[in-house]
């Protein structure tokens, strides 16, 4: 891409301090850090002079008072919710194995934040990152997120007053336990603030769990197998070993739950023994079998290609179909079996008869291009696939107007409430934009939103649109397909180029290649300069793009701290005068939380600029920015309004939301900097994309395409990376996921669309 020189002025510094380590992208930090210094910037512009003048200030403005109705609902948090719904779905897991015979006890596993756990355990060393997921690619975020789902609605009363934070995930566990806990944590060197996680993860009882098997300390994120061994020699002393069979046993569900982090849904048996070796466990087989036979991971023969016939009984002895040898937990193999027998259901029921086949071909005859071809496909069949960029939602909406006009109860879904706003405000026949029927993937599952549950539990429609359905991890798509009741129609629309679900799974990418039902392809490009550079990173090209009206501005940097300057200058001068986009509508992207440029340095220095203030409210101030994840994996945008007895308030997407004061170091971080794991989903007026020099590795095409597609008018990448850039749009796709789904999908017939 060429660049012209832009002018060059000072400005103040955004934050002071020694950079920080780096971390892994997208990964819960475990710290806050302090970034450089910044003077002098150099920029330039691609197709347009740059701009560098001052401007005014985009502080944001302190929003109202909640209304005591809205706060009153607030007080059943939505992790509160959450939280409840996942001890229904147990429940219904808990069913499932029985059916199936399968007397494997579920592993519970709690949420909470790493960076407390880790500060918390004594054998952390001074200055360690934080655990390292074993079988990691790059962007992801390490923990797992599993969306908040239920099969149906939880009121307040049922939820429980008071939930909330990590216990509340398996129920409050009672100061008799805890204490209990405590006294054995103590015993071994560990802190006693674990105490609360370790009795809520192990529940009754779990001072003697502990204390029979010290490394079921593992199973509280964050903690890490030589941490759980130091707590292991000090408890049992002469009869610790490395050899031990509950060691074994520990590391591997402990394996299991890393290689989730990275997206596996399970693991190939050469993958995880060669881990556990790595981990120190002497006899890796003999590891796996102990976990097995303990019914803690399951053990599955996945033919290598499931079209191959089997063998038959005359064959010359020897003569076996090829198989892979996976392990992987319940949870998982679980979500995976439903979601392939609700989507063979689909496609094998008749879908309910809502207008007469000509009133079908009416509709998309009155359509446009592959609009037209997506009804047509919808009225002859339960399940479709649609792939496009953003200009291909235009598509879906024509599919929405079409079916309601039909008669059909037709409902759209979407991952974030940013893409129910982008969605529902696009121009279609049919309902007016504030009438038009879309909610959000957890609002849906969770009652929140849509058009709730029938008398059996299913969602109350005929249609259901999932957007953004690369988002969809397995348990999530698993949930919703589950709950569809017989006869209803199942569109998943996305675009494949963006990056995966952060949850297990890739159920968007595995449908399309198994190929088990019509997929309708956008011919809609994406337009202007924006769209073209983008369509070309989809395909492995970075294109130079002519950029007259100063859509894309490629500004090169030297270092972290220039880095972190130039953005500032960006987001609260040049991109509001030069291009007429205010700072609130300017976001911010980059690669990881950490490091010298990351979203907690950047953070520090917009809010420096843009919301100054002490801070007065568990580090935040109204007006400020924020990103609050109710559960992790799952980021909603807000501002803070201001805190009380009751914890801070933010309001996120027009809706008032209550953030006990308990859960706010964890769940809420400044919001002006995301990363583009957090940031899918979403669309903003302007986007800087930072790329800082210690990013280079973190860069691959998916998180490129992401980044960059957060813009709608204008794009300025902050250019630090040299030709890694270039090379990972080229040369670096999305890292592959261990799944099942392929395998269980192949024994559907397959059909092309």
């Amino acid at each position: 891409m060429s660049t012209e020189p832009e002018p060059t002025e000072k400005t103040e510094p955004g934050t002071r301090g020694a950079a920080p380590e780096p971390e892994g992208t997208d990964g819960t930090p475990a710290r806050e850090a302090d970034g450089g210094d910044s003077t002098d910037e150099g920029g330039a512009t691609l197709g347009a002079d740059g701009d560098a003048d001052s401007g005014a200030e985009g502080g944001a403005a302190h929003g109202s008072d909640v209304e005591a109705e809205a706060a009153e609902k607030a007080r059943l948090s939505e992790a509160e919710a959450e939280l409840a719904a996942q001890r229904i779905e147990r429940e219904r897991i808990a069913r499932r194995k029985a059916e199936k015979q399968g007397p494997i006890e579920s592993g519970a596993k709690l949420s909470g934040k790493a960076a407390d756990l880790l500060a918390a355990v004594r054998a952390v060393e001074s200055g360690a990152k934080p655990v390292a997921a074993v079988f990691s690619e790059p962007e992801p975020p390490r923990r797992p997120a599993q969306e908040p789902a239920r099969p149906r609605p939880v009121s307040a009363q049922s939820a429980g007053p008071g939930a909330g934070g990590a216990a509340g995930a398996v129920g409050a566990p009672v100061p008799e336990t805890v204490e209990a806990v405590r006294r054995v944590l103590t015993e071994g060197g560990a802190p006693e603030a674990l105490a609360a996680q370790v009795a809520a993860v192990l529940g009754e009882g779990a001072d003697d769990e502990l204390r029979a098997d010290p490394w079921q300390l593992l199973r509280v994120p964050g903690v890490r197998p030589e941490q759980a061994d130091g707590f292991a020699r000090a408890l049992l002393g002469a009869d610790c070993a490395p050899d031990d069979e509950r060691r074994g046993r520990a590391v591997t569900v402990w394996l299991l739950e890393q290689a989730a982090l990275a997206g596996h849904t399970a693991l190939e048996m050469p993958a995880l023994t060669a881990a556990l070796a790595q981990r120190g466990v002497p006899d890796a087989e003999a590891a796996v079998q102990s976990t097995l036979a303990e019914a803690e991971a399951l053990v599955f023969q996945d033919a290598l290609d499931p079209a191959a016939p089997e063998p038959a009984e005359d064959d010359e002895e020897g003569a076996e179909r090829p198989v892979r040898i996976l392990v992987g937990l319940e949870r998982y193999a679980l979500a995976e079996e439903s979601l392939a027998d609700g989507l063979a259901r689909l496609i094998n029921s008749v879908p309910k008869e809502d207008g007469s086949a000509e009133d079908w071909e009416r509709a998309a005859t009155a359509a446009e291009g592959s609009a037209a071809e997506l009804i047509r496909a919808v009225a002859a069949g339960g399940l479709v696939l649609h792939t496009g960029g953003e200009a291909a939602l235009a598509e879906p909406a024509a599919l929405l107007a079409a079916a309601r006009g039909l008669g059909l109860r037709a409902w759209a879904a979407t991952h974030s409430p940013l893409g129910r706003e982008r969605f529902g405000t696009l121009p279609a026949a049919g309902p007016a934009a504030s009438e038009r029927p879309v909610a959000t993937v957890a609002g849906l599952l969770s009652g929140a939103e849509g058009p709730g549950r029938d008398a059996d539990g299913a969602f109350d429609l005929d249609l259901l649109v999932v957007l953004d359905a690369p988002q969809l991890d397995v348990e999530t798509a698993a949930l919703l397909v589950e709950s569809l009741p017989d006869g209803a129609r199942l569109v998943l629309s996305g675009d494949p180029a963006v990056l995966w679900s952060v949850g297990p799974g890739r159920v968007f990418a595995d449908l399309l290649a198994a190929r088990i039902c019509p997929q309708i392809a956008s011919r809609r490009p994406d337009p202007g300069p924006l769209g073209e550079l983008v369509s070309g990173i989809g395909v492995g090209e970075l294109n130079q793009v002519e950029a007259p009206g100063k859509e894309v501005v490629i500004v090169p940097v030297r270092d972290a701290g220039e880095a972190v300057h130039r953005t500032v200058q960006l987001v609260a001068d040049s991109v509001p005068r030069a291009i007429g986009v205010p700072a609130e509508e300017t976001q911010v992207i980059t690669p990881g939380h950490g490091g010298a440029a990351g979203t907690r340095v950047l953070n520090a220095a917009l809010k420096e600029r843009l919301n100054p203030g002490p801070g007065r409210f568990g580090g935040f101030d109204p007006g400020d920015r924020v990103a609050y994840s109710p559960v992790p994996g799952r980021t909603l945008p807000g501002r803070v309004v201001g805190a009380d007895a009751d914890g801070l308030r933010l309001v996120c997407s027009g809706e008032a939301v209550v953030v006990p004061k308990e859960r706010v170091e964890q769940s809420v971080r400044h919001g002006w900097a995301l990363t583009a794991h957090q940031a899918v989903g979403g669309r903003w007026p302007a986007a800087v994309v930072v790329l800082p020099g210690d990013a280079a590795q973190a860069l691959s095409r998916p998180w490129v395409y992401t980044a960059f597609g957060r813009a709608d008018r204008h794009l300025s990448v902050v250019h630090g990376v040299e030709q890694a850039l270039p090379r990972a749009v080229a040369e670096i796709p999305a890292k592959p996921r261990t799944t099942r789904l392929p395998t269980l999908l192949g024994a559907q017939s397959p059909t092309t669309g």
